[in-house]
């Protein structure tokens, strides 16, 4: 044992030396500096077999090198080095589910790319993430290969060969121990579906196990918040056909029973204000137990502590299940903290709209309590502005303040301007160019501006308006607006007549409430009517008795009430115009009077009803007959639509809508987002039914007269304004109504 002991200690003192010189061979382009950096020793320290074999670790694990050796003899040792092809280019065969840019980006974040060493072992995991990524699309059979081309001076060009195949589509969904519930309710929760006819958009035929987990939670939260607590999946089995073109989907589920509200319990400070508390308590006894409802009792009692200043309260919801007796009894335990105050309000992203023109919407002010309320109506006015495309405020704690709070107001800008141009030719009209220019918040100052022109033969018109929403530092808004228009319509046999109106308005708007605004105006124009044989009857008959030209001083009052949640989306809240307009004096004496009305409901997340009615009179004063300019129209889109613009109502014998003095119109529209388009309200559909007509002062107004519509409606909060698109089949016409199925107009929300 001695004697081996005494060999090994020769043998190592054999192999240790004191370095003379080091050596490098079989560099072709890397430097030799490179290779010298990773050694662990250099000329002059002693060489052990260990610091060899560090070396050669060390210069494998640089990804240059696929082969390393160490040499040694006479104090000298020679590094020999076997270099790793370098790739002179990655490129893609067959790939069009992906861009080729993108999988290049993402191939080079892993290392993968131009001028990197060539790592089979790297190249076979890139091939694996390729396929997984094209199994995430649905593409069950897509195969990826590679082929290497050797260059000279050791490069190589890498070639990804891609046949993606079809993308396998979900032939089935079945779900299996329902009993409560129909299949087909349960699959309507899934956003994964068989093929349809915009499947092609939604892609929601196409299988991912991301989305099945997610249709599977929507199933679950479906289940217990209508009661059934003991509701679970049981399993789930996701089958691929033969040829790799099919899923088949089956979920196993168990309902279980449904329970019930047994009672209810508040506990801890409620500020001495339990019974108002207590009222807003969505589930009482006897009630199916429902676990969004009690998040929303939750919620609602959490605002409601805000209302009083207690921004941070703790509120605990405990259920206590009884399954013997399938009944919840929840305890509601609440800790309000303390109360705090807002010490600054910050606000961000209003890149061009001025800070003063966002603050002056706030109702909750610093260095006052915090008033939840009064957040979320800050918030609500500052997105009924209508510049922002988004609007959230936040809270957060002062450091080292018990009692302190900050706001953070983010707003995201949207372009507030409009650029409208045309430029049209017919036989009719000849060459006609129009344009108009509205700014909603110019120079970010929230002021309105809007210039149109029209040069068209048939309506020329120029009218330039303004508005100061502040005109006033307590709100008082400022419209003005001047404006000329000439209407020189075209018939068959010719042009018959002409109206040429200049006129001035000046209108005030003074808040009552935080909803409430109250109109006052006035105004001064002047209607000249040429006529030529040919005219029609009511124009000649409105000259022979007022005479060919008339004038005006409209006084205008209105009211209008507007608590929506935004003015160019609505989803929630209420809108309400009542508004008259009298002239007593000069030669148009009349009085015309409407009352608009809109109500948005929620019906779930996304989607929500909307309904819109309108009443208009207008009535002659002092014996002057009602000025034809004055009369009420109904017909296209914003009133009945499927029928043309203002066509609704009595004609002349010529067929010319003549308009009239009494006018009644009810929508009813649901609105839903656009499929693929998930949240965003700027892109929607909706299903409408439109009804409405217009009479004469001697008319009695019947129902038995409206006319109605039913269709379908595209809008678009687009970059240059809201356009909305409708396509209506009139379900109660005449057949002397002038019908329109298909319709478009750049306006607001309804």
């Amino acid at each position: 044992m001695a004697a081996l002991a005494v060999a090994c200690a020769q043998a190592h003192a054999a192999d240790t030396f004191v370095i003379k010189d080091i050596r490098v061979n079989g560099l072709q382009r890397t430097e030799a500096g490179t290779v010298f950096s990773y050694l662990p020793f250099r000329i002059g320290d002693s060489y052990t077999p260990e610091a060899g074999a560090a070396a050669i670790r060390a210069l494998f694990a640089t990804g240059l090198f696929k082969d390393v050796t160490v040499r040694t003899g006479g104090g000298i040792v020679t590094i020999v080095v076997q270099e790793r092809p370098v790739i002179a280019s990655v490129d893609f065969s067959g790939t069009k589910e992906f861009p080729k840019k993108d999988l290049i980006s993402a191939l080079s974040q892993v290392g993968l790319g131009e001028a990197h060493p060539y790592d089979q072992a790297l190249i076979d995991r890139a091939v694996q993430e390729l396929k997984q990524q094209y199994l995430a699309k649905g593409y069950y059979g897509a195969q990826v290969t590679t082929t290497v081309t050797p260059l000279e001076r050791n490069r190589v060009n890498l070639l990804f060969n891609v046949t993606e195949g079809a993308i396998a589509k979900i032939r089935a969904i079945d779900i299996k121990g329902n009993k409560v519930f129909s299949e087909g309710t349960l699959r309507g929760l899934f956003t994964l579906s068989t093929p349809g006819w915009l499947s092609w958009y939604t892609k929601a035929d196409q299988y991912s196990r991301a989305k099945l987990n997610a249709d599977l939670e929507t199933l679950r939260s479906y289940y217990v918040d209508r009661g059934y607590l003991d509701f679970s999946i049981e399993s789930t089995q996701v089958a691929l056909s033969a040829d790799k073109d099919s899923v088949y989907i089956t979920v196993n589920v168990h309902e279980g029973p449904k329970y019930v509200v047994s009672g209810f319990r508040l506990e801890g400070n409620y500020l001495g204000l339990a019974d108002q508390f207590r009222a807003l308590v969505g589930l009482k006894p006897g009630d199916v137990y429902s676990a969004k409802s009690l998040n929303d009792t939750v919620k609602a009692i959490v605002d409601k502590f805000g209302a009083y200043g207690y921004a941070f309260a703790r509120v605990q919801p405990q259920p206590k299940v009884d399954k013997a007796r399938h009944s919840v009894f929840f305890t509601i335990t609440a800790d309000p903290g303390r109360r705090v105050y807002v010490r600054r309000i910050d606000i961000a992203g209003n890149t061009r709209t001025r800070d003063e023109v966002i603050r002056r919407e706030f109702r909750q002010f610093e260095d006052a309590w915090y008033d939840a309320d009064s957040i979320k109506l800050s918030r609500d006015r500052v997105d009924r502005l209508g510049f922002f495309k988004s609007v959230n405020i936040g809270t957060r704690e002062v450091p080292g303040s018990s009692d302190q709070v900050d706001l953070d107001m983010k707003v995201e800008e949207k372009p507030t301007g409009m650029l409208g141009l045309g430029v049209g030719f017919s036989s009719a009209n000849k060459l006609s160019l129009n344009a108009s220019v509205s700014q909603d918040n110019i120079f970010g100052s929230g002021n309105n501006l809007s210039v149109d022109v029209n040069t068209s033969s048939y309506y020329r018109t120029l009218a330039l308006t303004s508005t100061n929403p502040y005109f006033t530092q307590d709100g008082i808004s400022r419209t003005v607006s001047v404006y000329y228009r000439t209407i020189q319509p075209y018939s068959a046999q010719g042009t018959n007549y002409s109206i040429k109106t200049p006129g001035f308005s000046v209108q005030l708007g003074v808040p009552f409430t935080e909803v409430d605004r109250v109109f006052f105006g006035v105004g001064l124009e002047q209607y000249n009517l040429n006529l030529s044989p040919g005219a029609p009857a009511y124009y000649i008959a409105y000259v022979n008795q007022v005479g060919k030209t008339s004038s005006g001083v409209p006084l205008t009052l209105g009211w209008q009430r507007d608590s929506r949640n935004s003015a160019l989306v609505p989803t929630d809240g209420r809108y309400q115009r009542l508004s008259a307009e009298v002239s007593p004096v000069s030669s148009m004496r009349y009085v015309r009077a409407s009352y608009q009305f809109e109500q948005f409901a929620p019906i779930t997340r996304n989607t929500n009803i909307a309904f819109n009615g309108m009443v208009g009179w207008a009535h002659g004063l002092n014996g002057h007959m009602l000025p034809i300019f004055k009369y009420l129209y109904a017909g296209g889109i914003g009133s009945v639509r499927g029928f043309q613009q203002s066509s609704l109502g009595p004609q002349d014998s010529q067929g010319n809508a003549l308009g009239g003095a009494k006018l009644l119109v009810g929508d009813v529209e649901y609105q839903f987002p656009f499929p693929g388009s998930g949240s965003d309200h700027s892109l929607r559909l909706s299903t409408f039914l439109d009804s409405g007509y217009v009479w004469n002062e001697s008319q009695k107004v019947s129902f038995s007269d409206l006319r109605a519509s039913v269709g379908l409606a595209l809008s678009w909060v687009s970059p240059v304004g809201p356009l909305k698109f409708s396509f209506a089949k009139p379900i109660r016409s005449q057949p002397s109504d002038k019908l329109q199925s298909f319709q478009f107009t750049v306006g607001t929300a309804f």
